[in-house]
């Protein structure tokens, strides 16, 4: 530990660099009831309590305990480290004479298919308490920010047309076809199968592998998307529709898979995009904007953010095109547990995580999304559903590019609009929105009903309301 570093800082030190699995509060006690342990020893001690069976496990992410045999944290969705997961410990003067810790071999799993193009090589964890994680500002202006690392969850096999699952509730689901594949999960249609359920209604029903991304989004709709929750907030904002899916089921099947059964959500947007050449109207757009600007704010006054917001990730209803949904939540983050904004720390998470054609500078740098996240997103969804591309829609294989061209581009709107890409072409109340999110701080609250006054005055010049069917051409 550095010297003359206070308690509270040394306890910050040590969390930053704390390998997976290792114990904060063991090593608190150690230093209470020793008065000193160097870090050599911690591990040592570490290695010993482990033996004894007295390992606790703490969120990296948030420093929340959570059980050891969880894959996400229950109170921010961030991944916890896996026990497979190689560790090394970079020796220092203080350690040189410590041995390093063995790799574990990592674990087969049956009935998955590991994704070749997505695996990724073990993870070192290093540790060197004599240099501190803070970079400089000189360090800060380099675009160093590494590649985005691939998933290690495997890809998910698809289940036959047919097959019953099972949820927590004993309830049981008929699989239908299988509507979508993505890097998160495959999307069927489905029936329920249960002796109560007579009826012929569709639902839709998420599948991914067991360890994969849809546990942070069950314990997102379990924590904040309840119906009763989502009744209530409608009521109290007078919001006629609000597109929150309606998760009705979820649990395990065969031990390797996770699903989530929601009511029927439809067709993707970018589905219905692609069936017309991603040609969209400046009416559906801000009927689209109204609707998720309702969506965001509902998220956000409930400690949460999307993450993750592109046309792959909304739904609508070919039956009914008022009814908009914004789904996937995967990478949801909760920016705000118990009232207190986490702060802003790049590199806390793994940078460009999402979407990259989409997601916000924050993401791209490894910072947590905050609601400046969502909104900066959205309006990039804004000027490709208007404008058919981004300026940075070639270089989707370069994270780093795009990232510098979303900064030139952010940094256009605010002090020089007129140079910004396709300007011009632009609708009045898209740059308003544009001037208004870019211009956001970190921690900022946005005005949200300021920016829904802005996308509604040309939908009322066009005589039609948000809440009207959206104005999409799709087939069911």
């Amino acid at each position: 530990m550095p010297d003359g570093m206070c308690l509270r800082s040394s306890v910050v030190w040590i969390c930053r660099g704390l390998p997976p699995g290792f114990s904060i509060c063991f090593y608190l006690k150690q230093i209470n009831r020793r008065g000193a342990l160097s870090l050599a020893e911690f591990v040592v001690a570490q290695n010993a309590s482990r033996r004894g069976g007295l390992m606790v496990n703490f969120c990296p992410q948030c420093g929340q305990r959570v059980e050891a045999s969880f894959n996400f944290c229950a109170f921010c969705g961030a991944r916890l480290p896996a026990e497979e997961e190689a560790m090394q410990i970079t020796p220092t003067s203080s350690m040189k004479d410590q041995e390093q810790l063995p790799r574990s071999p990592a674990k087969k799993k049956a009935e998955i298919l590991p994704d070749k193009g997505n695996a990724s090589s073990a993870v070192k964890w290093s540790w060197s308490p004599s240099v501190s994680p803070t970079k400089s500002p000189k360090a800060k202006a380099k675009p160093s920010y590494r590649s985005p690392r691939k998933d290690r969850s495997a890809t998910v096999r698809p289940l036959p047309e047919g097959e019953i699952l099972t949820d927590l509730n004993n309830k049981q689901w008929k699989l239908g076809k299988l509507l979508s594949e993505g890097d998160y999960g495959l999307m069927y249609e489905a029936m329920c199968a249960s002796e109560a359920c007579r009826s012929q209604q569709k639902y839709s029903l998420k599948l991914d592998c067991k360890d994969g991304r849809l546990f942070n989004e069950q314990n997102f709709m379990q924590r904040a998307a309840k119906k009763a929750t989502v009744e209530k907030w409608k009521k109290q904002h007078a919001v006629p529709l609000l597109g929150i899916p309606n998760c009705v089921g979820f649990g395990l099947h065969n031990s390797n898979y996770r699903f989530l059964v929601f009511s029927y959500l439809g067709r993707s947007l970018q589905s219905i995009l692609d069936d017309c050449a991603n040609k969209m109207t400046e009416k559906a757009a801000l009927q689209l904007a109204v609707r998720l600007v309702d969506v965001l704010e509902f998220l956000h006054e409930n400690e949460y953010t999307h993450g993750n917001i592109s046309a792959q990730h909304i739904y609508v209803n070919p039956a009914d095109l008022a009814v908009i949904t914004l789904a996937d939540y995967c990478f949801a983050f909760r920016y705000s547990p118990g009232g207190k904004h986490v702060p802003e720390c790049e590199g806390s998470r793994t940078p460009h995580e999402g979407t990259i054609e989409f997601i916000s500078i924050d993401s791209h740098k490894g910072a947590a999304p905050s609601r400046r996240s969502d909104l900066e997103s959205l309006g990039y969804c804004l000027v490709k559903w208007l404008c058919r591309c981004l300026p940075w829609s070639e270089d989707l294989d370069c994270p780093c590019v795009v990232m510098q061209k979303k900064e030139r581009y952010k940094a256009d709107v605010i002090k020089s609009p007129s140079l910004s890409f396709d300007w011009k072409s632009n609708p009045e109340a898209l740059k308003s929105y544009l001037l208004q999110v870019m211009s956001l701080e970190y921690e900022e609250k946005p005005d949200y009903e300021e920016l829904r006054t802005v996308l509604r005055r040309p939908l009322e010049l066009m005589r039609t309301s948000a809440y009207d069917s959206v104005d999409l051409k799709v087939v069911p």
